[in-house]
């Protein structure tokens, strides 16, 4: 007799858990989230299209989930990851009790700048990072957080970014703006103060931006229309150490003399343009490229202008393939001003 009970009992035992098994098997499939043996304490109030693991509890996980609105997020979450979705629209309100987020992942959606809530980022005071690159933006989104260091919104539609766009983000260190329709940007970085790399490939710049911030040091202008670059330029921006204008339409008598000679300058990139001539550079340059263009001539003076034992080129990568120069057109002299250069491609 105790025995057929014993059976009985574990027979309904195993029944329950078969059932609860079963429920939160439909319950994880409707979350889009991995079956755990239980519930977690941080899972209590995760939205059902995300997932809060206990491994990461400040972080909540909504990528790739065919969403099309931005869930709600608990106060106690930092990291967002909503990339990867169909989300159009930002509804004011599903940030109201976030405000200890610190990223804030959207990139490769449908964002629509029209149907972003005019304040929804204004409680944000403590978000460092936004990505929104790789959506349908025409036009910056207002009211973005003071408190953002890291900001991505290249791959959209922008044509225009008013002077007011970035008013008080002085914390402001990474700016993406690659791959879009830009044309001018005025004096619209100017107030940044503490931005160090600004990206702007891509675009549709007809000459290199003004007002730039003083501490800048990486300056991506590839794939524009650039023809020319100002003179004293790189005085005028003396923390610059990685300047790229590669694929613009630059030419000889767009280059002021000696605009790249400037001691701070560690890599230039002057490839695919129109130069007939080697600029002179400083000789603390690290790295120039200048393949494919129209270079005629090997000229040692723009890397020494004497060559001795004490004074020579700090310069390891030099490119100048698809010119219209060869080996034989460096001259001997060469081994003493460029002894550091580990790779010479002509």
């Amino acid at each position: 007799m105790r025995t057929v009970l014993l059976i009985l009992v574990l027979g309904t035992v195993n029944l329950i858990m078969t059932q609860r098994h079963s429920h939160f098997h439909w319950l994880s499939h409707l979350r889009g989230r991995r079956l755990y043996d239980h519930l977690q304490s941080e899972d209590v109030d995760c939205p059902l299209e995300c997932d809060c693991p206990s491994k990461y509890p400040t972080a909540m996980y909504c990528h790739n989930r065919n969403l099309q609105h931005v869930p709600y997020v608990p106060s106690h979450i930092k990291y967002v990851y909503l990339q990867q979705n169909q989300i159009a629209s930002i509804q004011e309100g599903v940030f109201s009790n976030a405000t200890n987020l610190v990223w804030l992942v959207l990139y490769h959606n449908q964002l629509d700048v029209d149907k972003i809530e005019k304040n929804v980022f204004r409680k944000l005071k403590n978000l460092e990072h936004l990505h929104l690159d790789y959506n349908k933006l025409t036009r910056v989104p207002p009211n973005l957080p003071k408190s953002i260091t890291n900001l991505r919104l290249g791959h959209n539609k922008l044509s225009k970014i008013p002077s007011n766009t970035f008013e008080g983000m002085v914390n402001l260190t990474n700016l993406y703006l690659q791959s879009n329709t830009i044309e001018d940007v005025g004096g619209v970085f100017k107030e940044l103060k503490f931005l160090t790399k600004l990206d702007l490939r891509n675009n549709k710049l007809r000459k290199v931006p003004d007002h730039l911030p003083e501490n800048l040091q990486q300056l991506y202008l590839e794939f524009n229309n650039i023809e020319s670059v100002p003179v004293g330029f790189l005085t005028t921006y003396p923390q610059l150490q990685f300047v790229r204008l590669a694929h613009n339409k630059l030419t000889d008598r767009g280059l002021p003399f000696n605009v790249f000679n400037i001691s701070s300058l560690i890599e230039l990139d002057l490839s695919f343009n129109n130069l007939e001539k080697i600029p002179a550079v400083s000789r603390n340059l690290e790295n120039l490229y200048l393949h494919a263009n129209k270079i005629k001539e090997f000229s040692l003076s723009s890397f020494c202008s004497t060559v001795d034992m004490a004074n020579f080129s700090r310069l390891k990568m030099l490119r100048l393939d698809a010119n219209e120069i060869s080996a034989r057109d460096i001259p001997a002299e060469a081994a003493y001003c460029l002894r550091r250069v580990t790779f010479i491609d002509v």
